[in-house]
């Protein structure tokens, strides 16, 4: 009698993956046993000898999967009682497919203890880790220095960040097709060390150029010493090694181009359908803390100075001042170098894993011309000719394609708020840049990643099938729709002289800039030189010039510098000038609690359909379209999302503009922002993309087609709800009255 066939016509699969049952030769001078009935998830064979899966139909004639077989595999002697069976059921791949891990012919034991989905999970949450720490937090960090060592321009350090989404569209199409035809572990294992090298790269400018001059500024800044290089002196040759930056960056993209989709598809084909979503969530969840660790060890080494070991005497806060902001990348880089290594050792399936996948029931979106049925084809996507058929059929599933234009409305948000989160925070409660930073990170990191975890926990807690998880996705999206409100309110700006008001407190005429009083008219201020200061009687001043300090001291408790005889600053108890101290004035909003606790709200409920979302591309698809059904979302995600957003944050936000920085006579980067300008178009935007989302996640679930029920294989139900598949289970010993 033939082994019964498990019925997965949608899935794609069709392996040639015999069942290898060992039993123990007969003993001499006994009769050789009949062949015992062979008991697997897919039901019972009296056959002895190996015989293939496949996806084809159910034999007609085959037991019924939810049989229950009594016999053992093999039935031991009495002398083989109390020998456990250590072979149990193996896997062989009929074209002698090598599953264990290890480097071409060196495959020692020790390392089979990691040939497992939690080892593999492991090492790829390492990668996503160092991916966000480098790309998403030191990167950001360390960017204004890199300016300032550099020479560079705003628009140019836009386009270093910009070459790694770059080379992500350029690279996506080719890694996720012949990738998710291909050994997925070699393809990740090869793209974490291209990574590397591009942090190293980015890295080689510190060593290439010449020590870092820093002239000394300790006058700088105060009444009748203000010092400016002449603008022509501005300019440098080190601009040019911007092209070595956006190369790094470009590297970085590539490298990690593999990790999101052949990371996340190798993740969900080798682990059982229910714990997929939790494993992806953890895999994402390191990628959220990367970032953040990114921020604060890159914010150490900004604390050392650039030329390690060489004295200086400017301080971190000085404009002047440039860290150590090269470290961060080789680490790592080194890193990634490192753990690449085991990645590359990795099977490309695991063992015991083809189990999974005949269990598996596709929930691929129906066409109804029925062509969704070509890519379960085993031959379908091995060969460049089927590329555009393989896009054509994800062009013809609807349900894909709103999940991917939810998914970049979704993405403009999350670049948007990464990008200036911190610079909202830093306006709405007057914070230093450095603080907002922090602030935004202590924010994002249990919003963030709680949310990203909890979203894959969610599904896997209550077996959500796509349409479920698609209305799961539309839940928070609403639910974040709702808490984007709370931007209505918004704290009032802190009272800057000449900005916000005239010296004298009146309003300034036609909301005209007007720095220029009778109490500094003599100091020769410069608008170059941005340095607020906040004055005694709770003024925040333009710098300390304008603020008419003649003289600088440290004060000694908080180590920030103190300005005397400032001749504006209204010192209202005592005769004659006041003090001003370095930094802006501290914010007493009685609206900060609302407003974090409802922008908590927004980032939780956005990360919370992040997996959800990605968990019904993958099942909406066939199984042999996964990697690249993964590769064309991020390409919409990014060219529609991750680029453009920050772009129109960005270009709404300037809008509520009041002070912009004057570099010899060209406008530069916004210094001061009008708090309720900023909220409000932050809600607009805010809305705009939220609406977006949630329409397009209404018609997603809408036009989804499941699977007819029958399609399902009858072995479902007891091995989706079994036991937990995560371990490997080995056969028991059968009971007495069997033996």
């Amino acid at each position: 009698m033939a082994m019964p066939q498990n019925s997965t016509r949608e899935n794609g699969f069709c392996f040639t993956q015999p069942l290898d049952f060992s039993c123990p030769s007969p003993r001499p001078g006994e009769a050789a046993r009949p062949p015992a009935a062979v008991c697997g998830r897919d039901g019972c064979s009296n056959e002895h000898h190996h015989t293939p899966l496949s996806n084809g139909i159910t034999s007609s004639g085959a037991p019924s999967p939810s049989d229950s077989c009594a016999q053992p595999l093999c039935t031991p002697t009495p002398a083989e009682e109390e020998t456990p069976l250590q072979e149990g059921i193996k896997y062989v791949s009929a074209e002698a497919e090598e599953l264990a891990c290890g480097w071409g012919g060196f495959t020692p034991g020790c390392l089979q203890l990691c040939n497992t989905s939690k080892g593999v999970l492991f090492f790829l949450c390492v990668a996503s880790f160092l991916q966000g720490m480098t790309v998403n937090g030191f990167i950001n960090t360390v960017i204004t220095s890199i300016e300032r060592r550099f020479d560079l321009r705003s628009y140019q350090s836009g386009l270093i960040a910009s070459s790694y989404d770059i080379a992500a569209c350029v690279c996506l199409t080719f890694v996720s097709y012949f990738g998710g035809n291909g050994h997925k572990p070699r393809w990740l294992g090869w793209g974490v060390l291209v990574m590397g090298l591009g942090s190293l790269l980015f890295a080689l400018p510190h060593f290439t150029t010449g020590r870092y001059e820093a002239r000394s500024a300790a006058q700088v800044g105060v009444c009748g010493g203000n010092q400016s290089l002449p603008c022509s002196q501005a300019a440098s040759s080190l601009s040019g090694y911007r092209f070595v930056f956006m190369l790094g960056q470009f590297l970085h993209g590539m490298g990690a181009t593999p990790l999101y989709t052949l990371g996340v598809t190798y993740l969900d084909e080798n682990v059982k359908t229910n714990y997929s979503p939790v494993y992806i969530a953890v895999f994402y969840t390191a990628a959220i803390l990367g970032p953040a660790a990114g921020y604060l060890v890159g914010g150490m080494f900004l604390n050392i100075y650039t030329e390690i070991g060489r004295e200086i005497d400017i301080a971190p806060e000085n404009t002047l001042w440039v860290g150590a902001w090269w470290i961060g990348f080789l680490g790592a880089g080194a890193a990634s170098l490192l753990i690449s290594i085991p990645i590359l050792g990795y099977p490309q399936r695991l063992p015991g894993s083809q189990r999974y996948i005949v269990m598996r029931v596709s929930e691929a979106h129906q066409l109804k011309d029925g062509s969704h049925k070509k890519a379960s084809d085993p031959d379908f996507g091995k060969t460049v000719k089927d590329l555009p058929r393989s896009v054509l059929l994800l062009l013809k599933n609807p349900t894909f394609i709103f999940l991917c234009l939810a998914g970049a409305t979704e993405a403009t948000l999350i670049a948007g708020m990464s990008t200036f989160g911190p610079k909202f925070l830093e306006s709405q409660f007057s914070l230093s840049a450095s603080e907002a930073a922090t602030f935004f990170g202590y924010l994002v990191v249990p919003a963030g990643g709680g949310g990203t975890f909890l979203g894959g926990f969610l599904v896997n807690k209550f077996k959500l099938r796509c349409s479920g998880i698609i209305k799961l996705c539309l839940l928070c999206t609403v639910s974040s729709l709702l808490a984007i409100f709370v931007f209505f309110i918004h704290c009032p700006n802190m009272p800057m002289a000449g900005v916000t008001q005239m010296y004298d407190g009146s309003a300034l005429p036609g909301g005209q800039l007007n720095l220029t009083a009778a109490c500094n008219a003599q100091c020769g201020c410069l608008q170059e030189n941005y340095s607020p200061v906040c004055g005694t009687d709770d003024i925040m001043y333009y710098s300390p010039c304008h603020a008419g300090c003649r003289r600088v001291s440290e004060n000694l408790r908080n180590g920030k510098k103190v300005y005397h005889e400032c001749s504006c600053v209204d010192k209202a108890l005592l005769p004659g000038p006041g003090t001003a101290e370095a930094g802006k004035c501290t914010s007493s909003c009685a609206k900060k609690p609302l407003l974090l606790c409802f922008m908590f709200v927004v980032i939780l409920f956005t990360f919370l359909s992040s997996i959800p979302a990605l968990t019904a591309t993958l099942r909406c698809v066939s199984d042999r379209q996964r990697s690249f059904a993964l590769g064309i979302q991020w390409i919409v995600v990014r060219t529609l999302g991750g680029i453009p957003g920050p772009i129109a944050f960005g270009s709404m936000i300037d809008k509520s503009c009041l002070l912009w920085q004057d570099q010899c006579g060209e406008q530069g980067s916004c210094y001061v922002y009008q708090n309720s300008a900023m909220s409000r178009y932050t809600l607009v935007a805010g809305l705009v993309y939220k609406v977006l989302g949630t329409t397009f996640f209404i018609v997603a679930c809408l036009l989804y087609k499941p699977p007819a029920p029958e399609s399902a294989p009858g072995s479902l139900g007891a091995s989706e709800n079994g036991p937990s598949d995560l371990q490997e289970h080995k056969p028991s010993l059968p009971p007495e009255e069997d033996l």
